[in-house]
């Protein structure tokens, strides 16, 4: 059926340019995934302990109401990625749209769902300076370095 393909995808964009890659340079018979990683910190707005500090829970609210924006935000730039790949002519059936939370951490969860068959791994490179890279990493960087057999294709 072709190379299953892994787009690791957040709302930037970095990301959309490895969305325009895959259209402009992979076979539209291959089949993709879309998949976005979300940080996990609704479980922070279950939470109703006075060891929390006082300014978090004054501003637990505003942060909730944050957290479901974030997924709302995630879902559309599946959404948009999808109508890309559609455009370009994938299948909408070869097209797998993925959102999961993040439980090792963003890079290791990209790795750790390319390891379970897929081809390939494209992602776009956050704009970080060498500095900040240096010292905070990146996730391309990690997904660069991580991926053992399967090949990773880097979008600036």
């Amino acid at each position: 059926m072709g190379t299953k393909v892994l787009i690791a995808l957040d709302e930037s964009e970095n990301a959309m340019r490895a969305v325009t890659f895959v259209c402009r340079h992979i076979a539209p018979d291959h089949r993709v995934t879309l998949m976005s990683v979300v940080p996990d910190t609704a479980a922070l707005c279950s939470m109703n302990n006075p060891g929390l500090t006082p300014y978090f829970m004054s501003q637990k609210d505003a942060f909730c109401s944050l957290e479901e924006k974030k997924h709302q935000i995630q879902a559309e730039a599946l959404e948009e990625a999808r109508e890309k790949l559609i455009k370009a002519g994938f299948s909408s059936e070869n097209i797998t749209p993925k959102t999961a939370t993040q439980e090792k951490g963003v890079a290791r969860d990209i790795l750790a769902e390319a390891e379970t068959g897929y081809d390939m791994i494209v992602l776009g490179r956050r704009g970080l300076s060498g500095i900040q890279e240096f010292v905070m990493g990146s996730v391309s960087n990690k997904v660069l370095h991580g991926a053992g057999n399967i090949p990773v294709v880097l979008v600036a």
